[in-house]
């Protein structure tokens, strides 16, 4: 996860609001034969929210408008994407809601969307139902409309995403619960991490591999190259709630893959592994090894080290393998203490440069 700049933070919002806003100001615009310039919507939190409207414009059958997607300080990928919404007249009375070029479409189980429509979350759906449902009303108007919503750069923004991993194709996904970014959200990672699993799980997956960021999962892939993608998940730095998810979500086997920083803690049992939630343990390590072999004046060394990596570096170079072995079957045991049992677990360390350091397993139960 990147490092959260300091001073307050300032809030976004979500793709789900911008084209529940967009869609609003589309609908007012075809019903009166105006262009909107803003358009003011309510947000799940509770407040109310206006949006600058880009562009709109307005025929007798259907009208457009866009929005420029404000993320605040978060550091989204969809921050300042074009949000546009096409609301046209239909023949039938009803909603009907679609998305357009630039949004997803699901093609794998396990998502809170059904294989086959368009990657609009439940919430962002309901938001623009009851819009859309709203303004009808308000102006006495008994016909049907057709709502298209549609991102004309979602297919390259939908590359710096996870999408693609979790069968959304062609787009990025509409989404959001609260109608706000919070920064660097925390319950914003954790919802990617629950999702990743349930697509992972209705893929069939009854092993998967949970890694701590880009460089590792890269290893875990030439590690496991009989796994399917969907088997692989990054955690980022939270890997207690992930072990948790994996259990809860009927799992039988995870692999932890990582590097020393992190995992050095994980083999102590710290599941919040961000570098400020705590350090590296210099003491634990220059035990462990002690305990694989090393000298005195090696383990002195280890205490005094300025890194996790380097401590690996000084142990690989004098050959004492078995200390990686040790660390990562400590990892082994701490995860398996964390979910109190009930799955497998394995754990390899690489160095940064994908060179393999040691691996352990432990089976599901905790001795």
């Amino acid at each position: 996860m990147q490092e959260v700049p300091k001073g307050k933070l300032r809030e976004g919002y979500t793709t789900g609001a911008c084209a529940t806003a967009t869609t609003k100001a589309a609908l007012t615009a075809l019903i009166t034969g105006e262009p909107q310039t803003e358009s003011t919507i309510y947000l799940p939190v509770k407040r109310f929210a206006t949006f600058q409207i880009e562009n709109c414009e307005v025929t007798e059958q259907s009208a457009t408008a866009s929005t420029i997607k404000d993320a605040g300080d978060d550091p989204d990928a969809t921050h300042r994407a074009l949000i546009v919404s096409t609301v046209s007249w239909l023949d039938e009375p009803g909603i009907v809601l679609d998305g357009g070029i630039g949004v997803g479409r699901v093609t794998k189980d396990g998502l809170p969307v059904p294989v086959g429509e368009a990657a609009i979350n439940p919430v962002p759906r309901r938001m623009i139902h009851e819009t859309a449902e709203g303004v009808l009303k308000e102006f006495g108007i008994t016909r049907g409309i057709k709502i298209v919503i549609s991102v004309p750069a979602g297919e390259e923004i939908a590359k710096k995403t996870l999408n693609g991993r979790l069968g959304i194709i062609g787009g990025i996904s509409i989404l959001g619960t609260r109608g706000i970014v919070v920064p660097f959200s925390t319950a914003a990672y954790k919802a990617s991490i629950i999702q990743a699993i349930s697509v992972a799980r209705a893929s069939g997956c009854e092993h998967v591999v949970i890694t701590t960021g880009g460089r590792s999962e890269k290893n875990a892939m030439k590690q496991f190259p009989q796994l399917s993608e969907e088997a692989f998940i990054e955690m980022g730095d939270f890997v207690g709630f992930t072990l948790k998810q994996c259990k809860k979500q009927g799992v039988k086997r995870v692999s932890m893959v990582g590097m020393m920083g992190k995992f050095s803690k994980v083999a102590m049992g710290i599941m919040m592994v961000h570098s400020k939630s705590a350090p590296v343990d210099f003491n634990f390590l220059a035990e462990v090894a002690s305990r694989t072999g090393a000298d005195a004046a090696l383990v002195e060394e280890i205490r005094t080290a300025n890194t996790a990596s380097q401590v690996g570096d000084m142990m690989s170079s004098q050959g004492h393998l078995s200390f990686f072995e040790m660390l990562s079957d400590h990892c082994c045991l701490a995860a398996l203490k964390e979910v109190d049992g009930g799955i497998d677990v394995d754990t390899t360390l690489y160095t940064m440069k994908g060179e393999l350091l040691g691996k352990a397993g432990r089976k599901s139960g905790i001795n």
